[in-house]
């Protein structure tokens, strides 16, 4: 891979556990970064739909928390230098904003664009964390997927991926389950499963300690409310069950138990003939 990374998350749209914010916050806490390109938010942002904050004190307005969508210029913990746009999603203009961001990465050389966040999945906490991973070309990854055809509600990262493969860019998705009994709380697990499929694909040398030691504190936390409630404990033993059985029809190559005999299409047909001439005698 030529070229600086280009890791985006964004607000608004789908994100269970907190995965994708707790990452984006993790990064820039821990890593140097300035702001080197700025979007124009009163384009792209409805504010009646998202209302900023804004602070009042006594008998005048004091401030106003101005959302920004930006483009980050990042080192991480070797030095290497890339690119992380965050902020708010846009309300409108998706098609302008995929262009801008599609400018950028050409301008500035981008070999490979990554998004990541979490969803909502029927999964127990008890279980490793999976994800699905979506790519614009298919050696990008090198997962199975969860999920065969389905139609989904669109986003403007999901738009971005579409457009940079479309003009030939590498991009790259990663969506991280979430039990979804957790989905409304922050997740940290997810976290840490989001950010090493970003080192795992990119190189990046970002440390993970901080939200390790939160996962640890969290899990520990979750266990011991799943221990106090009858009625929980049953929801995640039937999630571990429906899980298990998955995982390990899919780690084999055929559903059937052992290796045997398969019928051939006129053996089928002869014996479906047979059955049907029983049917037929009377009682």
């Amino acid at each position: 891979m030529s070229g600086p990374v280009l890791l985006h998350c964004l607000d608004g749209f789908v994100d269970a556990g907190s995965a994708g914010q707790l990452v984006r916050e993790h990064i820039l806490e821990v890593l140097d970064h300035r702001v080197i390109a700025r979007f124009d938010v009163d384009s792209l942002i409805d504010y009646r739909a998202r209302r900023p904050l804004m602070v009042y004190d006594q008998d005048h307005w004091e401030s106003y928390d101005a959302p920004e969508l930006v483009v980050h210029l990042v080192h991480d913990s070797a030095g290497s230098p890339f690119l992380f746009l965050t902020g708010p999603e846009p309300d409108r203009l998706w098609e302008g904003f995929a262009a801008a961001v599609r400018s950028l990465v050409e301008r500035l050389g981008v070999g490979l664009t990554v998004g990541f966040h979490g969803i909502p999945m029927g999964v127990p906490h008890t279980r490793p964390v999976g994800m699905t991973a979506h790519a614009t070309r298919p050696e990008l990854i090198t997962t199975n997927s969860w999920f065969d055809k389905v139609q989904v509600p669109g986003s403007a990262s999901a738009l971005l991926e579409l457009r940079l493969g479309e003009a030939g860019h590498d991009a790259i998705g990663y969506a991280v389950h979430v039990p979804h009994y957790l989905a409304q709380s922050t997740h940290p697990s997810a976290a840490v499963a989001a950010l090493n499929a970003v080192v795992a694909c990119t190189g990046l040398v970002i440390p993970s300690d901080t939200l390790r030691e939160a996962a640890t504190r969290t899990e520990a936390e979750i266990a011991e409310q799943v221990a106090g409630s009858d009625e929980v404990g049953k929801v995640v033993h039937a999630l571990e069950q429906q899980y298990d059985a998955f995982a390990g029809a899919a780690e084999r190559e055929s559903l059937l138990a052992e290796d045997q005999d398969v019928p051939s299409a006129e053996e089928l047909g002869a014996e479906f003939e047979r059955f049907l001439a029983e049917q037929d005698r009377p009682d």
